[in-house]
């Protein structure tokens, strides 16, 4: 089957001017192309080109690299406009296109071009701030209701569900979360005296708060708090390291490559997540690859299943007892994790894809 997934922001940028990276290996719609190709289809990846390496790669499948317009109308990080992609579809025949976010124009020209069955996969589960939300609202309200009524839109939490609903009637009762690699990812049950945090250092991160509260577990233990990421608030995080005497125990890291993350994660107590605006977070479902309970506000739409599946804990003011009791307890949430790392596999998206056409 030939399969054209419509993606064309590739990774998070906070800012309209996209930092380069050496390659796009990393990331979430990467590995399920893969997946996809790995079960014997014929992919091509839509993307912006924005999002291209600065190092020249080799991919097992085609990714069609398109040039994003009236980029100060339409941010590459935000709402990317390519026009190129009504081309491509008349052009070829696909089979299936799988497209990111009602909200997106490439969507909406996916929808209106493409000759074949379409997916659009939902993951935001609130209206865009763009704006002060004025477009979002006149999308969702108009153009979804009036153009969205025959693909089927896949939501990737309830939360988006439920969000969606609301405006397009043709949205599946199956939901389709974001997966992950799991040959990538190797789990370990032998654990560290250590928590992580592989994050950008950004104040919606709330990696201050984490940072409080671990200092209320350690005071007499020997343990650390690993960091990885880079931001704008890593001098603020390291002063208050410094202030509340812990500066020993807190190790900033900086950017480490994905393979220094990989081995760190799997060998960390937990995964702590204090965010107070995200939706879907890879670094989650990667850490419960590797086995590694997750400590987590409700803000992450992965909350209801780690609550549920009992893969960490989840409490929107987290404190040093739940770390005690994450550590106490930890060969049961890193089995938990164990039995249900299969579930999350890209290979199981394949499958979820399929089943719904």
């Amino acid at each position: 089957m030939k399969v054209l997934f419509v993606n064309a922001i590739l990774y998070t940028s906070e800012t309209h001017e996209i930092k380069k990276v050496k390659s796009i290996k990393d990331t979430m719609i990467y590995d399920l192309c893969l997946a996809f190709n790995k079960a014997g289809h014929e992919v091509t990846l839509f993307a912006a080109e924005d999002y291209k390496p600065v190092v020249n790669e080799d991919y097992p499948f085609e990714i069609f690299w398109a040039k994003t317009r009236l980029t100060k109308l339409f941010p590459a990080n935000v709402l990317p406009y390519c026009p190129s992609i009504k081309s491509l579809l008349k052009s070829r025949d696909f089979d299936l296109v799988i497209t990111s976010e009602v909200f997106s124009l490439l969507s909406f020209m996916a929808v209106r071009s493409a000759r074949c069955k379409v997916i659009v996969w939902q993951e935001l589960a609130k209206h865009n701030n763009l704006m002060h939300k004025i477009p979002s609202k006149v999308w969702y309200g108009i153009i979804a209701r009036l153009f969205y009524g025959k693909p089927l839109v896949v939501a990737r939490s309830e939360k988006a569900k439920k969000f969606i609903k609301r405006y397009c009637k043709n949205v599946s009762d199956k939901i389709i979360d974001h997966g992950v690699n799991v040959d990538k990812f190797t789990p370990c049950t032998d654990k560290g005296n250590y928590f992580i945090i592989p994050s950008q250092l950004i104040a919606r991160k709330q990696i201050d708060r984490s940072i409080r509260t671990f200092g209320e577990f350690a005071k007499d233990k020997d343990f650390n708090l690993y960091i990885m990421g880079e931001g704008e608030e890593r001098a603020n995080l390291e002063a208050l390291s410094a202030k509340l005497g812990i500066a020993d125990k807190v190790k900033f890291f900086g950017k480490v490559p994905h393979e220094t993350l990989k081995e760190y994660l799997a060998k960390a107590q937990a995964m702590l997540v204090y965010t107070r605006k995200d939706c879907n977070m890879v670094s989650i479902v990667e850490s419960i690859a590797c086995a590694t309970p997750i400590v987590t506000t409700s803000v992450p739409f992965s909350a209801p299943y780690i609550d549920a599946l009992k893969l960490g804990i989840v409490n929107d003011n987290w404190s040093a007892a739940d770390l005690d009791e994450i550590v106490n307890n930890n060969a049961f949430y890193v089995n938990n994790c164990m039995a249900y790392r299969s579930e999350l596999s890209d290979d199981r998206r394949v499958e979820q894809f399929l089943e719904l056409i």
